[in-house]
């Protein structure tokens, strides 16, 4: 499957619900390594539990809303290895003190100056264009972000993505 979505003010269209969908998925059946890839982050909200849709998941006190570093701390806590490479920029620095805080060994950052690329990929699929993980790339920007379920490619770029970042290179 494949999607593709031009997000943005204009178009009406948002990365909401593809984001949260396939955060809750990795957050059921974790894959052995997640990617988070953007040259600006920031603690976006990316599940809406407002209405209790999803208690279930979350067990005796679910929360209302889940933020990016919630899901990727519950998706390293459950022994994915969590891979996250951003720009050494103050902008980034609160989502990354949050994530870098627990101190968990399977949660990895890497800073690189020269990061542009912006993906999240799990083992089975893969979210990638020109959205950064911030409210501006999710709400307001004009944006391309394409989901892929199933297929090569979410493999390869986990390929790619480790040997470019894993090592600290």
């Amino acid at each position: 499957m494949i999607r593709t979505l031009r997000t943005g003010a204009k178009t009406g269209l948002s990365v909401d619900s593809i984001l949260s969908a396939a955060l809750m998925a990795e957050m059921i059946s974790p894959s052995r390594e997640l990617w988070l890839v953007s040259p600006w982050i920031t603690d976006v909200r990316v599940i809406d539990n407002r209405h209790g849709s999803f208690d279930a998941l979350f067990g005796d006190v679910p929360p209302s809303s889940w933020r990016l570093s919630d899901a990727l701390l519950w998706i390293a806590g459950a022994g994915s290895h969590v891979y996250v490479v951003t720009r050494p920029d103050s902008h980034n620095e609160a989502f990354l003190r949050r994530i870098e805080g627990a101190e968990l060994d399977t949660l990895l950052v890497r800073r690189d100056p020269d990061v542009h690329e912006k993906t999240l990929c799990g083992q089975e699929w893969l979210l990638t264009g020109s959205m950064n993980y911030t409210v501006r790339g999710m709400a307001k920007n004009d944006e391309s972000v394409t989901y892929k379920v199933g297929g090569p490619d979410a493999g390869q770029a986990r390929l790619d993505l480790a040997r470019r970042w894993r090592s600290g290179s």
